[in-house]
């Protein structure tokens, strides 16, 4: 019987505890994306000028466009066995890693916030208590199930895929029955600006899971199709993402600002009292409850990352893993009693301006991995600040800063706006910017780090030996 806690964090995952198929990928992300904050998320784009045909061609577009981007570190995993952040290190470097690491931790601390002030709520309705004690309930078992690890992560996706998807069809249903369809489909005025914005809005979305998506399918087998990988993770997480805002959408056409000021009561409402209210409030909790184990997991992971590039750390105990993890949701958990009454609004502004943050760390991780290093890593040398990659690599450090600056003129948040903004119409065209600009900067300037080749029966456990992504190098 498989360990109920998973014995790994940030060490290479081996060849003999491989395990499951691509196909996993897409229950998991299928079912991280079925839920209310996405819901949310779609409906933004008519809240700010959308109509319905344009808003879902826009937010298909972002989803197909991020989505892209999140399943191409998603194939990383299966072929060097580590989580996603850690491969930074082959980058900036074993203690320069950090600098987007630490912003990673703050991003998803803050999602794990957001996520429990309306998962609060729905387990607050379930318990018949009140928000506060929600949370604090919605937090416990998020945390014992990110303790638990990798398996219970992905078994977790695959009840919520089957149990959302059965209760987006019935809303769905209940919603068309409410709304003028013909009407809705009729209204179509493009706008570029509003386009983009709603394209904006679905590709950040996706590429907010870059930093975590390998974590989740580093234990499928080496010999796991590349393609397989891709294409399972990409459908699943923009089928889940883009069923969910185009519902957000239909709702925000038709409900307006009934369903902005009570997000989690008009779904419930919209399906129905009883035992039904009861089984959507449950439903929204379990899609809650999907993400935030990967914000907290995935927070987990990172935060582990950070502090072991200058501790020479290569393993994590039990009992630092649940001390970790306990870090994370406690983070998270505090921000969120603080915001349930109103913070949160602002807070997600800072939020999305963090992800300004990924894109550049996003485009430099796919540009080393795909085209500099050829997916070859060493991996024994990325926990040795002495080794190949060194403690920091400042030709990555300094492209990551031209990235950031590089989309600050097109950034368009409730705090800051930048001044190539109003000239586009309003739209926000950062992240765009925040791919391009790093990918051609670092592919000038980035140097390859050779990996001698040896055969293939030397075992990657002997001293001297490290593993390159295609099998064991001398150190």
């Amino acid at each position: 019987m498989a360990q109920f806690v998973e014995p790994r964090s940030i060490d290479v995952v081996p060849d003999e505890e491989r395990h499951g198929r691509a196909f996993g990928q897409f229950t998991l992300w299928l079912g991280a994306n079925l839920q209310i904050t996405a819901v949310v998320t779609g409906a933004l784009a008519v809240v700010f000028g959308g109509d319905v045909v344009w808003s879902v061609a826009g937010l298909l577009l972002g989803n197909l466009l991020g989505g892209a981007v999140m399943a191409l570190h998603s194939t990383q995993g299966p072929r060097l066995g580590l989580p996603q952040m850690i491969q930074s290190r082959a980058q900036f470097g074993v203690r320069g890693a950090v600098v987007p690491l630490l912003l990673v931790v703050v991003m998803y601390v803050g999602f794990f916030a957001s996520g429990s002030v309306l998962a609060g709520q729905a387990v607050g309705e379930l318990t018949h208590t009140d928000d506060t004690t929600g949370i604090l309930v919605f937090a416990v078992v998020t945390g014992v199930i990110a303790t638990a690890g990798y398996r219970v992560v992905h078994a977790l996706g695959r009840v919520a895929s089957t149990v959302c998807a059965l209760a987006f069809v019935f809303l769905a249903v209940r919603l068309l029955e409410r709304a003028d369809t013909s009407a809705l489909l009729h209204d179509a005025h493009f706008s570029l600006p509003v386009f983009l914005l709603a394209v904006s809005l679905s590709a950040s979305w996706q590429l907010a899971f870059g930093p975590y998506v390998a974590d989740y399918s580093r234990y499928l087998p080496r010999t796991t199709s590349p393609k397989a990988t891709f294409w399972w993770t990409l459908s699943g997480s923009a089928l889940g993402s883009q069923w969910s805002m185009t519902f957000g959408v239909l709702v925000a056409a038709t409900a307006g600002e009934s369903f902005l000021d009570s997000q989690v009561g008009y779904v419930v409402g919209l399906g129905g009292t009883g035992l039904v209210a009861s089984f959507l409030y449950f439903v929204i909790a379990l899609g809650k409850l999907t993400v935030n184990v990967l914000n907290t997991y995935g927070g987990f992971m990172s935060l582990v990352t950070g502090v072991s590039g200058f501790r020479g750390q290569r393993r994590l105990s039990r009992a630092g893993r649940v001390a970790y993890i306990a870090l994370v949701m406690a983070a998270g958990t505090a921000v969120a009693l603080l915001g349930k009454d109103g913070f949160l609004s602002s807070f997600k502004d800072f939020l999305l301006f963090l992800l300004t943050f990924f894109t550049p760390w996003s485009a430099i991780n796919l540009v080393d991995y795909y085209l500099i290093s050829k997916e070859r890593y060493d991996l024994a040398a990325l926990a040795d600040p002495h080794g190949r990659y060194g403690a920091w690599r400042w030709d990555a450090l300094a492209v990551y800063a031209a990235g950031l600056l590089a989309q600050l003129p097109f950034l368009a948040t409730g705090f800051y706006t930048g001044p190539l903004v109003e000239p586009l119409g309003g739209a926000d065209i950062s992240w765009i910017v925040g791919l391009v600009v790093p990918a051609l900067l670092y592919r000038l300037v980035a140097r390859r780090v050779p990996l001698p080749d040896v055969p293939a029966a030397v075992h990657a456990a002997e001293p001297g030996v490290s593993t390159s992504a295609t099998g064991p190098t001398a150190s």
